[in-house]
């Protein structure tokens, strides 16, 4: 990571973690799961405080998600033939990720955090299919929940080793996501069955 933006995020906070993933994620070259991971490390020294530090990095998160899904909602894919090498997006990444839509479906939202080159896409792609609104936020939302939290936790937990680490933990990130997509779908099932259960 650039020496600037853990500079940034020492001197600012919340505020620089907020204002780097929203960047990131929109699509512009952030070292995402390294700020973080970072950023739990800064948390685990008592530098940062925790619920600030993950409540600034899932909002960061949602809100970058939120325009790339605004402007795929308003623009189509056509915007990325226009300005897609602005930030780096070409066609040939959104046909990757729609081959991922037509795979895992609403799930790209959540999975795609966690595999680099494709969650800056999957809200584009996802805008100008039209998904809708909620059904967007559900998966997207809450990926960003498990993907900050799951990032900034390894930090605290790691501390001074968080670059060996996460440089071990960025080798299977895919599979990483596939378990967490897995285990939030076992979760949803589960909640509907006992709501179900609990009309009758």
């Amino acid at each position: 990571m650039p020496a600037f933006i853990l500079s940034w995020i020492e001197h600012y906070g919340i505020a620089a973690i907020f204002v780097l993933l929203l960047l990131g994620v929109f699509g512009l070259p952030v070292p995402d799961e390294t700020l973080l991971t970072f950023a739990g490390v800064l948390v685990r020294q008592g530098r940062l405080s925790a619920i600030p530090t993950i409540a600034a990095a899932v909002l960061g998160s949602m809100c970058g998600i939120s325009i790339s899904y605004s402007l795929g909602r308003a623009f189509g894919l056509g915007i990325v033939d226009r300005y897609g090498g602005w930030v780096h997006v070409s066609r040939a990444d959104l046909q990757r990720v729609e081959q991922w839509l037509e795979h895992w479906g609403k799930w790209t939202l959540t999975i795609g955090y966690f595999v680099p080159g494709v969650r800056h896409f999957t809200a584009l792609v996802a805008g100008s299919s039209r998904l809708p609104v909620r059904t967007f936020a559900v998966f997207a939302y809450g990926g960003a929940f498990i993907w900050a939290t799951s990032f900034i936790t390894l930090g605290m937990y790691v501390g001074d080793h968080w670059e060996a680490v996460l440089a071990a933990v960025q080798r299977h990130l895919l599979s990483i996501g596939v378990v967490f997509a897995v285990l939030l779908g076992v979760y949803a099932l589960a909640h509907r069955w006992w709501v179900r259960r609990a009309k009758r």
